[in-house]
């Protein structure tokens, strides 16, 4: 570490300060469900999330060695670039938690240094290959089979559970689901931590402090597992409000399962080194669950604006880093301008958020949403039972989303 300048050391800082915003807004992918049906408290989830968050930075470095020998090219990469892609994807970061989107972190990360890399050197300087194979083809793939698991671990559930005591069981459920929360949590800290490991081991090889195809150094590992799991500690109320509650109301059964698939296509992606969105494998698993459930519905205008976030976050971030790295080649004064922009832009977003703050105390108050023509059709032909499964099936979306023909009930005359 004695060779590391002032401008690498800004870098390595900076590296950590998208970790630490990686953390609080991927709380949501572990936590969301488990909190929203009341399986554990707010503060207890999150602090659990943080711990095995820094747990599982240090099971593997398989997505860390992707990012930092795989995605661009070393060679005639300069520090600043890195410097530029961690600016454009924490600017991304702090703009989809302020509308509480749940974006992919991961690829703010990777569009902005592709951005940043391709002003740099051009488009040669990117792997194509690469970027298809192990973050373009995951991040469709991922969703959809973890939402398709999802679903049919949902239905599975209750067909077994479904001449069970329902107090009973939704009890077992709870207690699986927070087990299978912790297990997402692992799996969070496994994918998500190593790319900031990535990260910094790529910076580490533009400066010539390291050899190009190492591993990240111990030093690296604990600092990235240490941002990440403090980021997740502080809780991304927001997010985590839109995936508990936004998207569709989920019992104790459908979070088990959601996690439980979630958790699953995470670890066997970083086991081979494919790095993908958590927060799109988990946000897949919660619409999966959702609609996994007899006459259960997703609100598909939440999921729209999740989805073109989904889709702009590469772009969006890959310009913002462009743009970033456009500043830093202008020189010294460049680089603190841009750093200057970043906290600026910072600022603005905190301070916009606390107009209409998100904290531990209204996380799970959802204004409701009013029923639209499928979630009105899905009810007219399967009326499900609504909000959490209890002993005596009472509810159903009747009682929520009211027919258009629907009379008001009449006091009986004797």
């Amino acid at each position: 570490m004695e060779h590391i300048t002032l401008l690498l050391g800004i870098v390595i800082v900076t590296a950590l300060v998208f970790d630490f915003t990686n953390g609080f807004h991927d709380t949501a992918n572990a936590m969301a469900t488990t909190i929203s049906t009341g399986a554990l408290k707010p503060k207890t989830a999150v602090a659990m999330s943080a711990v095995l968050n820094l747990v599982g930075a240090f099971l593997s470095v398989e997505v860390a060695k992707t990012i930092s020998g795989g995605l661009i090219n070393e060679e005639g990469i300069r520090t600043e670039v890195i410097f530029a892609a961690l600016v454009g994807a924490i600017l991304w970061n702090l703009l989809t938690w302020l509308l509480g989107l749940p974006s992919s972190s991961s690829h703010a990360l990777f569009g902005g240094l592709i951005g940043a890399a391709v002003m740099s050197a051009g488009w040669s300087s990117v792997n194509g290959s690469t970027v298809v194979t192990k973050v373009l083809l995951p991040a469709v793939a991922a969703p959809v089979v973890a939402g398709l698991a999802a679903m049919l671990a949902t239905r599975l559930t209750y067909r077994i559970s479904n001449r069970a005591d329902q107090r009973a069981t939704a009890k077992g459920y709870r207690a699986g689901q927070i087990a299978s929360a912790g297990l997402v949590s692992l799996a969070h800290g496994t994918n998500d931590a190593q790319k900031t490991m990535g990260i910094i081991t790529l910076a580490l090889v533009t400066g010539g402090v390291i050899a190009p195809g190492s591993n990240p150094p111990t030093w690296v590992i604990v600092s990235a597992g240490t941002a990440i799991a403090l980021g997740t500690y502080l809780g991304g109320w927001r997010i985590i409000r839109t995936m508990g509650k936004g998207l569709t109301d989920l019992a104790p059964q459908q979070g088990f399962a959601a996690q439980t698939s979630a958790a699953t296509a995470i670890l066997a992606s970083s086991h081979i080194g494919f790095s993908l969105s958590t927060t799109q494998v988990c946000s897949g698993a919660v619409m999966g669950s959702g609609l996994g459930r007899k006459g259960g519905v997703v609100r598909w205008s939440t999921a729209t604006r999740m989805f073109v976030a989904w889709g702009l976050t590469l772009p969006a971030a890959g310009l913002a880093g462009a743009a970033a790295e456009f500043l830093t080649k202008q020189g010294t004064w460049g680089i603190v301008l841009t750093g200057a922009l970043l906290v600026a832009g910072a600022g603005v977003i905190w301070t916009l958020s606390r107009r209409q703050p998100v904290t531990v105390d209204n996380v799970n108050d959802v204004a409701a949403e009013p029923a639209g023509v499928v979630t009105t059709a899905m009810a007219a032909v399967v009326p499900p039972p609504a909000g959490p499964v209890t002993g005596d099936r009472s509810g159903d979306l009747k009682t929520t989303i009211p027919s258009p023909d629907a009379e008001p009930t009449r006091p009986a005359t004797v």
